[in-house]
Parts: structure tokens; sequence; C-alpha cells
């Protein structure tokens, strides 16, 4: 029997006439693939006297395993293939040059807890990572920021708590989303997703020899903390994906007999999870994108959840602890960029202000010490850590006078913090570039000293002095001045309007895609390509306004300030619009999707990274994971004003009979996030329109889910992948085939 999808081979044999068969056998070597053409079964969708005409609507399946839906989807992949097969030998030699950038035998920088340095360790040739831990020499010392585990014959002895080569050995996908360590150093629970939906199963090990602590805990998120050294809490999520319920378990006891600390009912709202600093409590927050209601969890002695922050509409807060106080990172309407306050723990409404609203500074995130506040900023675009002392422990708090900025070299760049430990002086961070590796840093916040402890390293003869790094504005429609961060190598590159350029955006969800290093991204730089990220409305680089006015009905900002950083690169001869690549996921997928049907002149090539391109049908539909929350980011389409607003963006309700750029779109079979039918009906409804006859290719990750392939080399194959097909759009690459298909 022959599928409604059958082979594209077997396509064009069957409709030949007998007297060229001999003809099509004869030129196998010159055979061109012939696109899938999927199916039309009409499905009529009709609101405020609207009618909408969805004939892909038949691809999507909840359950992943429809006969025909899956022949769709092997189609593309064989046609993906098949069209990229002349450029194989480039694919495997980019692979080989990304993977030899790489020191595959390597250790992550220690992290003290206690008595034990914590890292993980990878080995040459393996996918995955060891979790491992080593004994401090001499775990009485305070610790300093000149503190290193020691290396070669004095190295102590190392311990393998888990490796995740011996789990994932039976599975095409395997992610730990969280290793958690119990406060006694005896016990780790660890949360791994075996298909990439982001459905966890919790286990408890004894450190030391690997045995199991009773059953395991079923169908749990990544959200999960000690309290105490013989009681988890955790989050569970309901039918539609959305984390629901927060769960004390006693160890050694049945799940069934789990006390539910709290079930969050209102489907616009989803629980989170963290410990305090101090490790003292746990914070659960019920959040929606605007409104955060918080509660507090003694991990001495763990019962109910007591409240910290009630639920007022518009008030977004996060929580920490020290000593006797809370402190509580508040964001309003008014104060729209965050203040900083802190209440005696007996007293939660006894508020004292730390930190006072700053137009100009968005306070993103604290961490706090025994004797000191680390502030993550952003000011101007760009990223700010500051340091702050505290009064003794048990003193009363009072606004905080100036802090002290640690300072940072390049004109662009990403710091991320990281675990440090509470009682100490020391605070621990990433700093990267769009030029250096990620560095972690030791910083005596009492001295000022600062001490690098590992850099990533970079082999095949980097030199971080032959790129440079640059921060440009681009001028948005209505004036306003979108930041653009650029990288290039400074002797391939002419800036004449001849070098190829790959523009990447996002622009959703308050995030900040600050400017970050990439190993891989070195094989298009030393091709000459320029690239460069820009920071769009929707995102939150420039503060919360930055995010409010690209939302909602603001949304078609994201795409025009993306579209206005593409024309100012190609008036300021970085690239011209047939050297001009564009780059997204996910949401940042959406901003592809849209560009390419407002604008598709102005881009040579694009990729689509699990695309949320379907934004219309999906959120009318309740049923689908994450859609009840998303209505305050996009707006609700059962209302007429966002329906017609977000259906004149949705990239799949926009496609049209005109030309397109080359176009790479890939999926994950089991993405919770964006289910893998919403880039496929986009690929099958451009193929069905489309003027042109560039390539329209389409990528499905069977085993994978919204972050791609599990393993580390398979994830560098798929980004070596991604090269050879940017190479091939731009013709940098001798191939005796057209790439037109």
């Amino acid at each position: 029997m022959v599928t409604p999808f059958a082979s594209s081979f077997l396509c064009l044999y069957l409709q030949a006439p007998a007297s060229n068969m001999s003809t099509i056998a004869d030129n196998a070597a010159t055979y061109r693939p012939v696109p899938p053409v999927a199916k039309k079964v009409e499905h009529r969708m009709e609101l405020f006297g609207d009618v909408r005409i969805d004939n892909y609507y038949w691809l999507r399946d909840d359950s992943r395993s429809d006969a025909d839906v899956l022949a769709y989807l092997r189609q593309e992949n064989e046609y993906t293939d098949s069209v990229m097969s002349a450029t194989r030998q480039l694919e495997d030699q980019l692979f080989a040059e990304i993977k030899g950038r790489i020191k595959e035998d390597d250790i992550t920088a220690p992290v003290r807890k206690g008595s034990y340095y914590y890292y993980e360790r990878t080995l040459t040739g393996k996918e995955y990572v060891q979790h491992c831990r080593s004994l401090v020499s001499n775990a009485e010392s305070s610790p300093t920021v000149y503190d290193d585990m020691p290396t070669g014959p004095e190295a102590p002895l190392e311990h393998v708590i888990l490796d995740e080569n011996i789990k994932a050995k039976d599975h095409s996908f395997y992610r730990i989303g969280a290793f958690k360590v119990s406060p006694n150093n005896n016990l780790v629970a660890y949360a791994e997703d075996k298909r990439g939906n982001e459905i966890h199963t919790v286990h408890i090990i004894n450190v030391e020899t690997g045995e199991p602590i009773g059953k395991p805990l079923e169908n749990v998120t990544s959200y999960l903390e000690w309290a105490g050294d013989e009681n988890l809490v955790y989050i569970t999520m309901d039918e539609i994906l959305r984390p629901a319920k927060v769960w004390l378990h006693k160890l050694g006891t049945e799940q069934s007999s789990d006390i539910c600390l709290y079930h969050e009912e209102d489907d616009t709202f989803s629980l989170e999870l963290h410990a305090s600093e101090s490790e003292q409590f746990l914070f659960v927050a019920s959040e929606s994108k605007t409104t955060t209601i918080g509660w507090y969890l003694d991990v001495s002695k763990p019962g109910e959840l007591k409240i910290l922050m009630p639920r007022v509409c518009g008030v977004d807060a996060s929580f920490s602890h020290r000593g006797n106080h809370f402190f509580i990172r508040r964001r309003t309407d008014e104060f729209f960029n965050s203040e900083l306050l802190a209440c005696p723990i007996d007293n939660i409404f006894e508020t004292s202000l730390l930190i006072p609203h700053r137009k100009s500074v968005k306070i993103q995130d604290l961490q706090l010490f025994k004797d000191h506040l680390v502030l993550y900023e952003r000011e101007n675009g760009l990223q700010k850590v500051t340091v702050y002392d505290l009064p003794e422990i048990d003193k009363p708090l009072k606004g905080l006078e100036s802090g002290r900025r640690i300072e940072f070299i390049d004109p662009v760049y990403s710091v991320d913090r990281l675990e440090s430990q509470f009682s100490t002086s020391i605070l621990r961070f990433s700093y990267s570039s769009m030029k250096t590796p990620p560095s972690v840093y030791a910083y005596d916040m009492n001295s000022g000293v600062s001490v690098l402890k590992k850099v990533e390293t970079v082999l095949g003869g980097f030199d971080a002095s032959n790129y440079v790094t640059e921060r440009k504005w681009a001028t948005a429609f209505d004036g306003t001045q979108i930041p653009l961060s650029i990288v290039y190598h400074k002797n391939l590159v002419k800036l004449d309007s001849s070098d190829p350029l790959l523009l990447y955006g996002y622009g959703s969800y308050e995030i900040c895609i600050d400017p970050y290093f990439k190993g891989s991204r070195l094989s298009l730089l030393d091709r000459g390509f320029i690239f460069a990220i820009a920071h769009i409305r929707g995102g939150g680089e420039m503060g919360r306004p930055w995010y409010e006015n690209g939302k909602f009905l603001n949304k078609k900002n994201t795409f025009t300030d993306f579209i206005a950083c593409a024309e100012y690169l190609i008036e300021n001869k970085y690239c011209t619009s047939e050297k001009l690549c564009i780059d997204g996921r996910s949401a940042g997928g959406l901003l592809i999707g849209a560009v390419l049907n407002m604008r598709p002149d102005l881009f040579k090539a694009a990729i689509a990274g699990v695309p949320f391109v379907d934004v219309l049908t999906t959120m009318l539909d309740p049923t689908i994971p994450l859609t009840t929350s998303e209505w305050e980011e996009w707006g609700d389409p059962r209302k007429e004003e966002f329906y017609f607003y977000m259906k004149s963006y949705s990239p799949v309700d926009n496609v049209k009979a005109q030309k397109y750029p080359h176009i790479l779109v890939m999926a994950g079979l089991h993405d919770p996030r964006v289910m893998y039918s919403e880039p496929a009906k986009f690929v099958a409804k451009l193929r069905d329109l489309k003027t042109d006859d560039n390539m329209l290719l389409f990528k499905c990750q069977f085993g994978a889910g919204h972050f791609s392939n599990s393993g580390r080399f398979e994830r560098l194959r798929e980004d070596a992948f991604v090269c050879a097909f940017l190479l091939k759009a731009l013709d940098m690459i001798p191939d005796p085939e057209s790439h037109k298909s």
C-alpha cells in the first residue's frame, strides 16, 4: 500500500510514462528530489464572523502515533537528507572542526559544599557528563578566592555519584533536569527526562553506594528541593502540563501518601520552587506573566506553607532570606523596574525599603550572603553586578548605601550568577562575550580581588584577539533606538557590503539575549561571516517597558524592530540582502516566520528552530499545553481585538503566494512547548503557496523535545548541519548540483 506521502522517488517514478523508465534509471545520479506534498483536509474555524480554513490541521496528533502524520514527518526528513546529501562531506568536515575545538576530557569549576567539592566531568568520546565529588583536603579552613581543588598526584580521590552515559545508554534522549545534594551530603535526588517532554522521574540515591532510597517519584517537573535531610518538596503538572501542585515527600514512604501543600487552580498561573541561599527556607511562587503569590516553608519543620506575598493583580516579586529577614524584589506598574524590600520573618507586613525603584536601572536578580547582597541589574541594555555590604545578621536593616560595581572589559558581554557559599564573602560568577569563552571567576566581596578559576578551553588555534565585538544602534520606525551586538573576524571581514551575515533575534517573555560565546559559531566567523544579535522589544534588555512595548497589541514592534536592525546592517555596509541570513528559536521562530511573511525580499536564508508559528489557533485552544498561561503574553484571542491583531501577524495565517528566501525549519516530536505540528503546518502551507524555487527544508527530531538533542556531540552535529545549510544557501561551497528544489 502506498501512503498519502509516498517517497519522493516513487512519486516521480509512478508519474513517468513507461518509455521514460529507463531514462530515470540511467540518470539516477542527476535525480532531483521532489518535496513531499501534504494532503489537504479542510478544517473550518469561525469566530467574530471571520472564517479561517486550515487544510493541515490534521497534522496535529497529541499522541504522536498517527501513522499518516509520522509518515509525512519521515518524508520531510528524507527530503531534507536528499537535498543536503551533496553537502554531507562538508557537514562532516564542519562537525569534525566544531568538535575539534572542545576539550572532550574536562571538568567544570568545582563548587565547595561542606567538606566536598562537587563538579561535572566529561570524558573523551562520551555524550554525557559524570556527576562527581572529592573531599576538601582542609575542610576546616575558610574559603578564599585562591582555593582550588588539587590536581595531578595531589588530587583527592574522586567519587562518581552518577554517570549519565550509563543511564542514557538505552534512550535516544536523556536529560537530567535537577541534581540536588541533601544538606548532610549523604543523598542525591535527581530528576530525569527520557523523552524530551519535560516530564521527569525523580530518583533518590545514596551518594556513596548509589543504592536507591525508596521508589522513584513519577510525573514530576524539574522543580525539586530538599527540606532537611529526610524530606523533598516537588511540583507536578496538570493535564495541560501546567505546574499546578506542590508536594511534600518523606523519604521511605509511598508517593501516594505525599502531602499536597498547595494546588493552584487558576489556569493562568503556574508554580515555581526554589531554596534560599541560606538553605533555611523554601519559597513557592504562583506566577502569571504579571502577578506573583509567594509562600515560604521552614525546612527545619516542614509542614504548611505560610503566605509571604498575597495575590495583588499586577504585583510581581521574587524572594530570598538572610538572618531575621526576608528580602523581596517587587515590581508594580508604578515601580516597573523593581524595588528591593526587606521584612522581618515574624511580621511580613513591616517592610523597609533597601533599594528604591530607578527608571533607568532594572533589578533583574539578587543573591544573598551572610554579610553581603549582590544585585544583578541592567542599565542601558548592559548587565551590571553590584555588591552591597550588609549590617550584622541580627541587626536592623535600612536603606543601603552605594554599592561597589564589578567592572567588565568587553563592550558587550554576558554575566551569569553561579552557586556560591552563603556563609563566605566569595562570589562566583560566569563571564563571557561574543569573543570570550565562558570564564568562572571568584570575587572577594571584602577586598575586591577577582581571580579567574576556569576558562572554557577552545582548541584549534583559537585566538580571541582575532575577533572584534561592537555595539551599534538601529532606529525603529517610531524612532526607538534598538541595540545590536556584533562580532566578526578582523582579518576576514571587509565591511564593504560583501560579507555574509547571520542575524539572531528573540524578543519575547522579557527574556534577555545577552552577547554570549558559542564555539560552533567560530566555523562561520572563520569563513568570513558577521554574527549579530538584535535586542528587540519584547525582550527585557532595556528594562520592563522594553518588554511591555513588544507584547499584546504592541507585538508587531518586535518584528518591525528586527526589520529595522536588518536594514541598518545593510545601510551600514555590513552586508546586502543577498548575504543576510536570519535565525530564531521558539518565540524567536515566531519572529522569523513573521518577518519572512512581511519582508521576504530582505533576506537570503532563514532558520526557524521549534518555531511558534500557529499563534492564533494555539491560543484559541486551552487544551494545548501552556496556552492558558500565555494569554498574558500574547493576549486572549477569544476577545475580538486580540483575535484580529494576532491573526494579522500569525505566520501560518499570513503565508501567501510570493517569493521566500531559503528556509530551514526544525522541530522536536515530543516538544511540549511548541507542538511539532505548528512548524509542520507552516512548511506544508509554504510549499503550497510560495512562488520561488528556493530551498524549503523541514527536519523533525523524533527523539527530542523543545531543546534539541540531549547528547553534546549530537547537538554539535546539528550545529554543523545548520552551518552547512547556510553555506549552501549562500553558494559558499563547491556544489555540482543546484541548490534549487
